[in-house]
């Protein structure tokens, strides 16, 4: 798992979101991940990919990152070859696997890591951090 690295520089053009810390926010971020998607051409080529992290990464900040009355941010941008996704939230603990001792939950940051062509996270100004990846499109990959 990496330690602290910089965000890559991303496209200017991003769009943002804040989300709550709900079980109802990952959803709610895929849905926006599509429609943000939908307006870039050739979108759809990063979108199975790009689901399973956003979803990994916000899951993550409603159950690790923040509170109850506690927001989480999400940022998007792209451009023909890669997809930036950030999550902030207002944890300041870095982000570790905590796999169950069963089994069923914990993988999350072991996939962000598979699927992600580079991942890390940092500290945001005042209090918390930002979770990142960059993602190529499944056809680049192939």
């Amino acid at each position: 798992m990496p330690e602290t690295l910089d965000l890559p520089p991303a496209p200017s053009a991003q769009e943002h979101c804040w989300l709550p810390c709900s079980r109802h926010s990952p959803a709610l971020a895929r849905r926006l991940l599509r429609e943000s998607l939908a307006r870039v051409e050739g979108g759809e080529r990063f979108l199975e990919r790009a689901e399973l992290l956003v979803s990994e990464l916000v899951t993550n900040a409603v159950l690790h990152g923040t509170k109850p009355g506690q927001l989480i941010r999400l940022s998007l941008a792209a451009d023909q070859e890669r997809l930036w996704i950030s999550v902030e939230d207002a944890s300041s603990a870095p982000p570790r696997p905590h796999i169950s001792t069963d089994g069923q939950s914990g993988r999350g940051l072991l996939l962000v890591d598979k699927l992600s062509e580079q991942w890390g996270w940092g500290p945001r100004e005042g209090i918390g951090k930002c979770v990142w990846s960059v993602c190529t499109s499944i056809s680049e990959e192939e």
